[in-house]
């Protein structure tokens, strides 16, 4: 047997302590059993670290229980335990389908960790905005920009979380809406939305032309209150430093 061999057995013996993978290398299954438990308690301190306001909110008991379903089933697949919490998020809808306040806070959480490390990118210069040919201008969003559908008071839930306060109980919200994770500077930041505002952002992503999310505006709210929404939606966002870019269509 060669290397890769040996490793891919290895390998195997972690993820799923296979009756094979134990022959395979020697069959010293006390031994190997310290191996797995390290592994999979590397795996459960990787998530415990992701996610340390949806534990909280679960429960130590309930977030072992989706922590080890998940570890089950989704090996890690990068070269940083890093990428490992991304699909965390899938596997609690699984495991927690009647209850979309845990998946969104898992949302918020992975959002908040993915934007840290997102590409950086600076925000447009305020003098640069003169120039800017609003007609044609496409607009181009920062990097670290995360939206999500928000349904649940998963926000308020996680900002009590935060400050170690006592968080509300769970309920749907009146009106759907929104979340926006990205980062500023050395921060990750966290908003809540009013559902017109996500979709005019996701609109922006999907066509950054200025010009077009006015017509998306239009449409919904008529041409006056349009046209004025998104003049207003275009200040917030270079305010928050969403915008990183507004240059000329070809």
């Amino acid at each position: 047997m060669n290397l890769a061999e040996w490793q891919q057995a290895f390998r195997t013996w972690l993820v799923s302590a296979s009756d094979e993978a134990a022959q395979v290398l020697g069959n010293h299954r006390a031994g190997l059993a310290v191996y797995q438990n390290n592994y999979r308690a590397q795996l459960v301190g990787c998530l415990e670290q992701a996610f340390p306001n949806l534990r909280r909110w679960l429960g130590d008991e309930a977030f072992l229980a989706a922590s080890i379903a998940h570890i089950d089933q989704h090996p890690p697949h990068a070269w940083t335990l890093d990428a490992y919490p991304e699909g965390f998020y899938a596997t609690l809808k699984t495991v927690f389908p009647h209850n979309p306040d845990v998946h969104e806070l898992a949302w918020i959480e992975s959002a908040l960790n993915e934007a840290f490390v997102a590409a950086d990118a600076s925000p447009v210069p305020v003098p640069a905005l003169a120039e800017v040919d609003w007609d044609s201008a496409v607009l181009q969003l920062t990097p670290s920009l995360r939206c999500h559908a928000l349904t649940t008071n998963a926000e308020a839930i996680w900002s009590a979380l935060w400050q170690e306060t006592e968080p509300p109980e769970a309920v749907m919200l009146e009106e759907a809406g929104g979340l926006l994770v990205w980062r500023r500077q050395f921060t990750s930041r966290l908003r809540q939305v009013q559902a017109l505002e996500l979709d005019a952002l996701l609109h922006v992503q999907g066509d950054g032309r200025f010009a077009r999310l006015c017509e998306f505006l239009v449409a919904r709210l008529g041409e006056e209150a349009g046209v004025v929404q998104a003049g207003e939606y275009l200040a917030a966002w270079l305010g928050s430093e969403l915008i990183v870019g507004a240059v000329a269509s070809e």
